[in-house]
């Protein structure tokens, strides 16, 4: 199973929790980075790859237009 992965640089995610918020299987957590910014994290055991945190995301969403 590929890794499912919401960024792979910290500039693509603006940390606005969208991504947590509508992970109906809790598998992802905001954690706080050395400077005190919060940036989502995926827990692969609890990841189902439904994609919904791709879809809500204000800056995937941006990209795809």
């Amino acid at each position: 199973m590929k890794r499912f992965e919401l960024y792979t640089r910290k500039e693509q995610c603006c940390g606005c929790a969208a991504c947590y918020s509508i992970c109906k299987m809790s598998a992802i957590s905001m954690v706080e980075d050395e400077e005190g910014f919060e940036y989502p994290r995926i827990e692969e055991s609890k990841c189902i790859q439904c994609g919904q945190c791709i879809l809500v995301c204000p800056i995937k969403r941006k990209q795809a237009h």
